[in-house]
């Protein structure tokens, strides 16, 4: 089934039909929107998505409970019959409710977007960064859950 576009989306965001969500016999896809202060970054349909935890990754597939939970910055993924459409996203929130999984979050890119040499400048304004009271160590741990997420991302686009 196509997507349909209506006036309610950011021009190239389309709106999936509910019945590519469910069917009479139950839920059988996931639908994953991607939300960032600038945009609606991303919305497609597939059979299951990878989400990147504060405290690690959790699979969501069709029929999952509702859950709302915290993101950690690293891939976001959503396996589909063609193949997996990746992100990198720094941090955020998820929600899951009946087979739509929302993420909010700060940024997104897609994970072939990230490259040594992103990461390679990451550590360099990481390393710079002071750490002299409560907030600025807040900031440079935030700073480090983001390297490590694009060092795994980095390392995973190089085997691919």
């Amino acid at each position: 089934m196509a997507p349909t576009s209506t006036g309610h989306h950011p021009e190239g965001v389309t709106q999936w039909t509910q019945d590519q969500v469910h069917t009479p016999s139950g839920p059988v896809n996931v639908r994953l929107i991607v939300v960032t202060p600038e945009k609606a970054a991303f919305d497609g349909v597939g059979d299951m998505v990878i989400l990147p935890m504060h405290d690690g990754e959790l699979g969501v597939l069709p029929g999952r409970a509702a859950m709302i939970g915290r993101l950690g910055a690293g891939e976001l993924k959503l396996k589909t019959a063609a193949g997996p459409t990746r992100f990198f996203i720094e941090s955020g929130f998820v929600q899951v409710r009946e087979n739509v999984v929302t993420v909010l979050t700060s940024r997104a890119r897609r994970a072939a977007e990230i490259t040594p040499e992103l990461t390679e400048q990451a550590v360099r304004d990481l390393e710079a960064m002071p750490a002299t009271n409560a907030l600025e160590r807040a900031n440079k741990n935030r700073a480090r859950d983001k390297v490590a997420g694009m060092q795994k991302i980095v390392a995973h686009n190089a085997s691919a």
